[in-house]
């Protein structure tokens, strides 16, 4: 019988209290209190709508496990490790700049990063063809000594150096979709040649200072940092078109025995936190893309991690179909629910000015791959 794709959850993930405000903040006094933006709606109703749809049945569902403190550090300081721990046994409070933590947070992130680690496991040992992983809080933001934009631990991150200890890999190869820049990820393995990290997000979002396409790594680990910015307003095609021209061929030539996916739904026309467009199908087409790479180059091994997405209504959608791209298999929800809301829009067109910048990303990155060729 062939290997189903493992989907990774846990309730308590949706019990990690980030208080409220819009964005952590109450707008200086002048808003009353809302729903803060990285709350758990996005992610619980992603599991409502697997259940509810019958999709579930589709998937091996495979329960997380905490990370140790241990494990944990093999990225992150153990003075910030216990820092967030302190935080979550007191009253909470901040570990680094919109990193909120909530009382009882420590052990719900121990158990996302956990998530992280059982994605990689199961992806290791051939319990999974593939794996999707519901983590929260998020982590890609986390950089090692702090916390930033809803992140505390960076499971991504720690998910590949577990996977250099545990398994002896060499070359695992990060893909980081998510519409905002994995800040966190990148200043860890700005000099190591082991990890390829490639980073497609809207440029000058979040952090605006961060994610710049002459940020090429350094060291060792020179020309083993792509950032791809893209422009406001770019959707499907042009994710697309930067996965054909710069990741894949880069990919192939680095070889990953390992993928590892940083997915942030946030991408999308609906999204409060971003403006770009990518829809539901463009998600599941992104991650086709990937699925197929890492069939080509490491033996299927794909291990993708919930980021961002701050639609509640919006992103359940985009995920599911991400999850049956990952499947192979289409689930009862056919169409685009939020079609008549995006049906004018060029979202299937790539713009001089988008292909503009991922031609600058093959520019440059060509210095250091074999990739441009017959380039218009």
């Amino acid at each position: 019988m062939s290997l189903q794709t493992g989907f990774i959850y846990d309730e308590s993930y949706f019990w990690h209290d980030a208080g409220n405000g819009v964005l952590g903040w109450r707008a200086g006094g002048w808003l009353e209190p809302d729903t803060y933006a990285e709350n758990p709606a996005t992610k619980r109703r992603l599991k409502n709508l697997l259940d509810r749809s019958g999709f579930i049945k589709e998937l091996k569902s495979i329960a997380p496990r905490k990370a140790t403190p241990e494990e944990i550090a093999l990225f992150h300081t153990p003075e910030y490790i216990n820092k967030v721990k302190a935080l979550s046994d007191q009253q909470g409070g901040d570990a680094g700049m919109m990193a909120i933590v909530g009382i009882g947070s420590y052990e719900i992130a121990q158990l996302s990063t956990g998530g992280a680690l059982t994605a990689v496991d199961a992806v290791m040992k051939r319990e999974a063809a593939n794996v999707y992983a519901l983590t929260r809080p998020p982590g890609h933001h986390a950089e090692r000594d702090n916390g930033m934009g809803f992140c505390l631990f960076n499971n991504v991150a720690v998910a590949a150096n577990y996977a250099r200890e545990q398994y002896g890999l060499k070359r695992i190869l990060i893909i980081d979709w998510d519409v905002h820049h994995g800040n966190g990820t990148e200043s860890g393995f700005y000099d190591d040649n082991e990890i390829l990290f490639v980073s497609l997000h809207q440029e000058f979002n979040f952090p605006y200072n961060r994610g710049f396409v002459s940020d090429i790594g350094e060291g060792k680990g020179l020309g083993y940092n792509v950032n791809i910015p893209l422009p406001a307003g770019t959707g499907n095609a042009g994710y697309l078109y930067a996965l054909e021209k710069v990741v894949s061929p880069i990919a192939e030539q680095f070889e990953p025995e390992l993928i590892l996916v940083s997915a942030g739904q946030d991408a999308s026309p609906f999204d409060p936190l971003s403006q770009m467009m990518v829809t539901a199908a463009g998600f599941g087409e992104i991650a086709a893309f990937v699925k197929g790479m890492a069939e080509r180059l490491c033996q299927g091994r794909l291990a993708v991690c919930h980021e961002g997405g701050y639609s509640t209504g919006y992103v359940p959608f985009c995920s599911l179909r991400i999850i049956e791209s990952l499947s192979g298999k289409k689930s009862a929800v056919e169409g685009d629910p939020f079609q008549m809301g995006i049906q004018g829009l060029p979202t299937n067109t790539l713009f001089p000015h988008q292909k503009e910048a991922v031609d600058q990303v093959v520019k440059i990155q060509s210095e250091f791959w074999d990739i441009g060729k017959g380039l218009a």
